[in-house]
């Protein structure tokens, strides 16, 4: 009993040395929590390291052969092109001409026969492209035809939400959209 006593007498001075303080003043009183304010629209996705060029034009196009196949190259500066976007990232090449904006590799068949502009890219370079699908000459490529590249880093793991975005499946529009870029 003299035991149990001795460790409650122990226990309250504890307890009584904690709950003290050093402070003399009157204690305050807290004041009230203020209200959240109403949550924000959702902006519109940003263009955070996302890189593109303005509207541009390329020299005049010389006759060349890739992988066999004969057409017309010509090449457009694209500085910021990098190895690392090479290997991990997503590279657009859109052409604009009379009033419409497509997709590169464009099929068409202008000069009456079926033919694609393609884009090959290297560090810090686009080379245009352009074939016949009969190998039975080429179709120019003129220096009126207007270009743009969209480079998007690598370097952010996919998720569920973004693996489903292909790019190349979408219009320019819908990409400057998705991106905030001014077409």
């Amino acid at each position: 009993m003299k035991f149990s006593k001795t460790l409650l007498s122990i226990f309250l001075l504890a307890i009584f040395t904690i709950s003290c303080s050093s402070d003399d003043g009157k204690d305050g009183v807290d004041g009230t929590n203020g209200v959240d304010g109403a949550v924000g629209a959702t902006g519109p996705a940003g263009t955070a390291n996302v890189i593109y060029s303005a509207w541009l034009t390329a020299p005049t196009a010389v006759a060349e052969t890739i992988d066999g196949t004969s057409g017309l190259s010509t090449s457009i500066a694209a500085p910021q092109l990098s190895s690392d976007i090479l290997s991990k990232g997503t590279i657009l090449v859109y052409v604009s001409f009379g009033t419409g904006t497509y997709t590169v590799p464009y099929t068409s068949t202008a000069g009456g026969f079926v033919n694609t502009i393609t884009a090959i890219s290297t560090v810090q370079k686009i080379k245009l492209f352009r074939f016949r699908h009969d190998q039975g000459g080429t179709v120019g490529l003129p220096t009126s035809l207007n270009w743009r590249y969209i480079l998007i880093p690598g370097g952010v793991a996919a998720t569920a939400k973004t693996a489903k975005l292909d790019y190349s499946k979408m219009s320019y529009e819908e990409v400057c959209a998705r991106l905030n870029i001014q077409p």
